[in-house]
């Protein structure tokens, strides 16, 4: 938002939010209601599996993001008819040929994986580039090749590019070494045409996960135990287009129940399922922030003389590896020593560097972040090096004296749908600026 109390237009972290500067003045309390986007995790999983119908498939409640639109340009780099407006979109995968995706698109979005079980699943082959997006350390897709191997597959690696092709697939046993989302998944999309019956053990059971086992379900997959960590699938010959409507961002809600949290005077938050969110809501009742919950709403109210805690991240339904970074932030002004353990990702605490730089006393030992608070924090210039870094650093804006200047907003636009507007509605001063040749340079090589 300008200072004139306009918001500049933008394409949704393409090159135009590698342009923009985030801008956040501190100290404005949050007052009003928020509506949460339908879940950026599902989205991205639920379009590549529209590949496995024969006819026309609707999908609802679609956040406005980068990934959602990165996505559909690569359905309709293999064929699709893709016709996407606002929260919606419709996907005819009637003359998608099974060629290989180009690394482009591919390399913006590591969820663009999913093209893989997809294309498996369809057609018996697919080649696809090495994927990208947020760079988090290393997050190996070995469980998804495992699966993709014990249904039938060869797997190799061309100059960069992973190829899969099979004669048929079959139904197998697999166990996953480690509990992965994206190789549950994937899994899921590959096998749920194979002959036979596969099971998958230790599977993962976020809601993204039921998510797009129900509207593979009203395809006409037969799959059972989702939401377990044992999930059989029983292959079909064939999958029918259908309906489906997204279910709520629940890593998006929980980053704005960490601001009203941090900023909030009477904030409702709506549209959430608020079992998705227990994890976060118990610690930060813990830490004496004031919560109620209603059906698919919640109220929040920040408290003075917030408690120190210790977090650790764990697969669901413990604590959202997402959420670490922004609830990271709120620790800085919470009384007492915490500690933050990130199970998931090692190298997701590439945002502490940047809140010392705005006062935070907090640093890094192996897989933990130890913070000492209060500690107020001061405007500064920094920059997102990942989504949920991106959501930490405006969090930690809102709360700042000063104004703060956030570079990477690219990343910010993958995965948060409007989210200046939604917080300006709130009473927030957050708006964008063009970076300047000299910025631009220096971001460049930072």
């Amino acid at each position: 938002m300008g200072r004139n109390g306009t918001i500049p237009q933008r394409d949704n972290g393409g090159s135009e939010s590698l342009m923009d500067k985030l801008m956040v003045e501190g100290g404005h309390p949050l007052q009003g209601k928020i509506h949460i986007s339908g879940a950026k995790n599902s989205a991205v999983a639920l379009i590549p599996a529209a590949i496995l119908a024969d006819s026309e498939v609707s999908i609802d409640n679609l956040p406005k993001i980068s990934d959602v639109e990165t996505l559909a340009h690569l359905l309709e780099d293999i064929g699709a008819s893709v016709v996407h407006e606002g929260t919606h979109m419709s996907i005819n995968p009637r003359n998608i040929m099974p060629m290989p995706l180009p690394n482009g698109r591919v390399k913006k979005l590591r969820a663009s994986y999913y093209m893989m079980g997809a294309m498996l699943g369809k057609f018996k082959k697919a080649a696809i580039g090495l994927p990208g997006g947020c760079n988090l350390g290393p997050r190996p897709i070995d469980q998804h090749i495992k699966g993709f191997e014990a249904l039938g597959a060869k797997v190799t690696n061309e100059q960069g590019s992973i190829f899969l092709r099979a004669d048929k697939l079959t139904g197998a046993r697999i166990y996953l070494d480690v509990v992965s989302v994206g190789a549950t998944i994937n899994i899921m999309l590959a096998a749920v045409k194979a002959e036979g019956r596969t099971i998958i053990e230790n599977a993962a059971k976020e809601p993204e996960i039921i998510d797009v086992a129900t509207i593979l379900t009203s395809m006409g997959a037969k799959i059972k135990g989702v939401g377990t960590n044992v999930i059989r699938i029983d292959g079909v010959s064939e999958l029918k287009g259908c309906t489906h409507s997204i279910i709520p961002d629940r890593i998006e809600a929980g980053t704005y129940i960490i601001a009203a949290a941090a900023m909030g005077q009477e904030v409702i938050i709506d549209n959430i399922i608020p079992d998705h969110l227990e994890s976060l809501t118990a610690k930060l009742k813990e830490m004496g922030v004031h919560i109620e919950a209603g059906d698919d709403q919640m109220y929040i109210h920040s408290s003075p003389g917030l408690k120190s805690a210790d977090i650790k991240t764990l697969v669901y339904p413990g604590f959202a590896t997402d959420l670490q970074q922004p609830i990271t932030v709120l620790l800085t002004q919470a009384k007492g020593t915490s500690m933050v353990t990130d199970t998931i990702y090692t190298s997701r605490f590439k945002h502490i560097d940047e809140l010392s730089r705005m006062g935070a006393d907090v640093k890094v030992e192996g897989r933990s972040a130890i913070i000492h608070g209060p500690t107020p924090l001061e405007g500064a210039s920094v920059k997102a090096s990942d989504l949920r870094a991106g959501a930490a650093l405006v969090i930690a804006g809102l709360m700042a004296k000063g104004v703060t200047e956030i570079t990477g907003v690219e990343h910010i636009d993958r995965g948060y749908e409007d989210l200046e507007e939604k917080l300006v509605a709130l009473g927030a001063k957050i708006w964008r600026e063009r970076l300047t040749t000299d910025e631009v340079e220096q971001v460049k090589s930072s």
